[in-house]
């Protein structure tokens, strides 16, 4: 069976998982673990993880995820404009966060802009924008500049108050939700990121937590309630196509979570 047939076989079921989540209150939530996916990379790509779990597993991703092409920071303007291109409006990119379609050339750092969002928040290790986990495409997302703002270096959790702007988003002092729509984006970016990162490269080992309170260290939370969202929000037909725009222009490495959204359970 085709690949593509197989994971709309398990994103039908995963969907289906995710209304009945959807009832649920946040307290009394669950999640059903992702069923296990075959894709056209695992033979190649994915060879070397294909069978393993737990650390075994998150080992050889780190091993084959850590073969990339490195960008600048200016350099990431660009890329945003094509991995987050509106697929009804090629002038537009779609902002993370807020789900608002807003011009390509409205990129800077002024009121009614779009910049770069590090989604694992650059003092999470403090890598700041130097080439690597700084410009890691995978993690980064175009947001507008205010929203980009509250978000801050905060933490990722349930619960808070509405962000004007945020499309749904909320905050509280230490944490941030992002919209439904992309709450398994959010989870896999930073999945992603510590299978990535390990402490090699001279960059910090990056690692998932529970706490809301991580501050300057290179941990990244809450890792309980990302596993939900992952749980919750498969991954879509654009996330998927920012995965293969990714590995195939720019990086030559690839979000394994998105391909294999079993392998979250397996890990963590």
């Amino acid at each position: 069976m085709p690949a593509t047939q197989i994971r709309r076989r398990w994103k039908a079921v995963a969907l289906a998982t995710s209304a009945v989540l959807a009832g649920l209150t946040a307290p009394t939530l669950t999640a059903t673990p992702a069923a296990a996916t075959t894709t056209a990379y695992d033979s190649t790509y994915y060879k070397n993880a294909i069978g393993k779990t737990g650390p075994s597993l998150k080992s050889s991703l780190h091993t084959i995820v850590s073969s990339q092409t490195k960008l600048s920071y200016s350099a990431v303007w660009d890329a945003l404009k094509v991995t987050d291109q509106d697929p009804n409006n090629s002038n537009n990119v779609i902002l993370l966060y807020s789900g608002v379609s807003r011009s390509k050339s409205l990129n800077g750092g002024n009121t009614g802009n779009w910049n770069r969002e590090h989604v694992w928040a650059q003092s999470h290790g403090d890598f700041g924008t130097s080439t690597g986990p700084g410009t890691d495409l995978h993690h980064l997302r175009p947001e507008d500049v205010q929203v980009n703002s509250i978000r801050g270096n905060k933490d990722f959790d349930n619960g808070g108050s509405a962000v004007a702007g945020g499309g749904g988003s909320l905050t509280d002092a230490n944490s941030f939700e992002p919209r439904d729509a992309v709450k398994g984006d959010v989870a896999r970016m930073l999945l992603y990121m510590a299978v990535r990162y390990e402490g090699g490269d001279s960059w910090p080992d990056l690692e998932p937590n529970d706490s809301t309170t991580n501050g300057s260290v290179p941990y990244h939370g809450r890792l309980s309630v990302l596993k939900q969202w992952h749980e919750q929000d498969p991954p879509s037909a654009f996330e998927e196509r920012r995965n293969d725009v990714i590995y195939n222009s720019y990086q030559r490495n690839r979000n394994p979570f998105i391909d294999h959204p079993e392998w979250v359970g397996a890990i963590w």
